[in-house]
């Protein structure tokens, strides 16, 4: 991998804090102890998210979180509070879980790729937050759990994400008990990449994103967007379509620069084209 670079931050007080250098944007969740999702939280981190599509400066996102808590999932006080409205916060309950799916398909659907750096509980849609991200990294501390079925509010939302990073048993396993698994058991199902001690996490989530970062934009971009596109493929279709996209990517220049440099022994200069 890449050779280190400690990223420097600067971040303002929010729901969201927002820093940038070498080429990867680090978000950071900044409303512990929860950091829970409310619509404002939900609202700025889309934001900031969207804001990278095109942000040719932005190679990679981090998604971190300030606290012991990395995401308790949704604000229920701001939820329950809407309970009282005309319509005991139906309009509200819809607004919210429109907001959260926007979210996630924000995550999967950025040409950018995105690594959760986890140290802390990650819970409902924290968790959904963390398995919508492309790679996840998580201290020895981290934990995870679906627990709405305890308070009698299945994560019907959350395990959509859930369901597409773990095996069904696993998935159901988590959903039906509501019961919190611990990191080691997080990377056995398949939710989390690696597990780290708390001291190196972010040593560890940098040096996969400037790894990331040294790749070229546009193949970053045509690899995601393929990736996820055929895992809702049957096989033959899946085959003829990543032969189409791999055809395109051929014809790129960046792939042309790239094949050129490995032939001659050299580092190749990505233009993103």
């Amino acid at each position: 991998m890449a050779e280190v670079v400690a990223i420097k931050t600067s971040v303002p007080r929010g729901p969201v804090a927002a820093s940038q250098a070498d080429g990867i944007l680090r978000l950071t969740l900044a409303n512990p102890p929860a950091n829970a999702l409310s619509l404002a939280v939900m609202a700025a981190l889309k934001g900031e998210i969207d804001k990278a599509r095109n942000d040719k400066t932005v190679r990679v996102i981090v998604l971190a979180a300030a606290g012991k808590v990395f995401c308790a999932g949704h604000d229920l006080k701001e939820m329950t509070a809407h309970r009282a409205d005309a319509d005991r916060g139906r309009a509200f309950f819809e607004r919210t879980f429109a907001e959260c799916s926007a979210l996630m398909q924000a995550i999967v659907n950025s040409p950018k790729p995105v690594i959760a750096e986890v140290d802390g509980l990650a819970t409902a849609a924290g968790l959904q937050l963390v398995a919508s991200c492309d790679l996840a990294i998580a201290t020895q501390d981290s934990a995870f759990c679906t627990p709405g079925v305890n308070i009698g509010l299945f994560c019907s939302t959350p395990m959509v994400a859930l369901s597409r990073n773990v095996s069904r048993k696993q998935a159901m396993e988590m959903l039906l008990t509501g019961e919190t698994i611990d990191a080691a058991t997080a990377r056995e199902f398949g939710l989390i990449n690696r597990v780290v001690p708390r001291e190196y996490l972010n040593q560890v989530v940098t040096r996969y994103a400037q790894t990331i970062a040294s790749k070229s934009a546009l193949t970053l971009k045509v690899g995601k967007e393929a990736f996820y596109a055929q895992a809702e493929m049957g096989l033959a279709e899946a085959y003829d379509y990543t032969a189409r996209v791999m055809t395109e990517n051929m014809l790129a220049r960046d792939a042309e620069e790239g094949i050129g440099a490995f032939i001659g022994k050299r580092k190749p200069e990505w233009k993103g084209e």
